[in-house]
């Protein structure tokens, strides 16, 4: 069982007095069910568990009144002695809950009536054009957490690091220090094998037991598959072709030298118009981030953001590495990204950065001046400059030039060096942007 962070969220939500049921949202396959599962084998007496996608048949208990003690004895009925409710030592669990609408409007009878935790887990909520809507969702009497799949640090729990050598990255940070040189090229070796390997817990646990690549690339392939069967499967009509197009182009879009998301790249001709649904879809459905661009380099950065620009990232690394043709793998493994312009290591420090929960921000003038990321940072508007090799940095040293224009006083840059900093430049090996925390 991989050592997932949502494991301490589950606790401090069911520490919580009065605490309402949880709904858990995330991408399909991200380890939402095998998470809660354990958790509630850990926590719970009794374990009432419900996959509405498995068996549809279960909605029937949820067609009629939504009284509890009426649930309880439906529920009792259909599952005999595999329902046990036990008040505050039972706990129900509710998997796939789009796909029984009505359960979700029951979540308010369950907060108010207060006997049993509620665990709701959802691949799709709130997709457009996905299944039947709720009654009403219940406003005020749920908690919504989101899951993603596993980030960079738990990547390394995966493979034996410990929060020692984590704690020991974050000293060499704060006090801008070199990294000694073995754990700096173990941790290299590390952040190339998440590249490839991303967060999905069959690949992660496949690469983990077996070190064998070519699996690790076969489960990818399956879950884009799966992606797209969903796509054509629950779209609405016209959409179908159309969201499947937008996903497929992802790699093209990041392969340009200008990485803002084109609509004509998708298909020539095409507009905002007719793509913009489609693309909405995608994002909805957890499988990629959007990263808007800045009209000025400045907090708030979500004021300043530029909805209708903007640049379109997997949120998985290793899946956008799956999309690419055979020999990537390889290539990365071994240090050649060159040939990918910037591509797979932009889409992994955007990987690290939105599993981090950071909002994605870019900054880019027709003038060609363009910063790769810009996060907030200790109180501080910060570009981040990402680099595959050490690389000319002529933006980055034009925004910190004119203060009085960018309102930038510092800057980071992360690629394949050790810590170390050049005047207002603090460059960092890019194991490191999992570290940049501090808002």
């Amino acid at each position: 069982m991989l050592k997932r962070k949502i494991e301490q969220q589950l606790l401090d939500w069911k520490d919580q007095t009065n605490h309402k049921p949880l709904i858990i949202k995330g991408c399909r396959q991200c380890g939402k069910t095998s998470s809660v599962l354990d958790f509630a084998r850990k926590n719970y007496k009794h374990i009432v568990y419900l996959n509405f996608f498995e068996n549809p048949d279960y909605a029937s208990v949820f067609a009629g009144s939504l009284e509890i003690d009426n649930i309880i004895m439906l529920l009792t009925a259909l599952l005999g002695s595999k329902a046990v409710f036990e008040p505050r030592e039972t706990v129900l669990i509710f998997d796939e809950i789009q796909e029984c609408p009505e359960a979700r409007t029951a979540l308010k009878f369950f907060h108010v009536d207060g006997r049993f935790d509620v665990i709701a887990t959802g691949s799709l909520l709130g997709v457009k054009g996905y299944g039947k809507q709720p009654r009403s969702i219940p406003v005020g009497s749920e908690t919504v957490m989101d899951m993603y799949p596993l980030d960079f640090e738990e990547f390394l729990w995966a493979n034996g690091i410990t929060e020692t050598v984590t704690d020991t990255l974050k000293k060499h940070l704060n006090n801008e220090t070199p990294v000694p040189d073995a754990l700096h090229k173990r941790m290299r070796e590390l952040l190339l094998q998440y590249t490839v390997v991303g967060g999905m817990p069959e690949a992660v646990q496949h690469f983990v037991d077996t070190k064998q690549m070519d699996g690790v690339l076969k489960i990818q392939r399956d879950i884009v598959r799966s992606y797209e069967d969903d796509m054509v499967k629950y779209a609405e009509g016209k959409d179908k072709s159309n969201i499947k197009e937008c996903f497929q182009s992802i790699p093209k879009q990041l392969s340009k030298e200008n990485k803002k998301f084109q609509y004509s790249v998708v298909r020539k001709g095409a507009s905002a118009s007719r793509y913009e649904g489609s693309l909405q879809w995608i994002e909805d459905a957890g499988i990629i981030s959007r990263s808007y661009n800045l009209s000025i380099t400045e907090l708030p950065l979500d004021g300043n953001a530029e909805k209708n620009i903007f640049k379109v990232y997997m949120k998985d690394s290793g899946l956008f590495v799956s999309m690419l043709e055979d020999g990537t793998q390889f290539d990365i493994l071994n240090g050649n990204i060159l040939r990918y312009k910037g591509a797979v290591f932009e889409n992994l420090i955007a990987d690290i950065f939105s599993k981090m929960g950071r909002k994605l921000y870019y900054f880019h003038k027709d003038s060609g001046l363009e910063l790769d990321f810009v996060i907030r940072y200790k109180g501080k508007c910060t570009p981040v400059e990402v680099k595959a090799t050490t690389g000319n940095t002529k933006s980055l040293k034009t925004v910190l030039n004119h203060p009085e224009k960018y309102h930038v006083e510092n800057a980071i840059k992360l690629g394949d060096y050790n810590v170390g900093r050049m005047d207002r430049i603090l460059t960092l090996p890019a194991y490191m942007a999992f570290l940049l925390r501090d808002l």
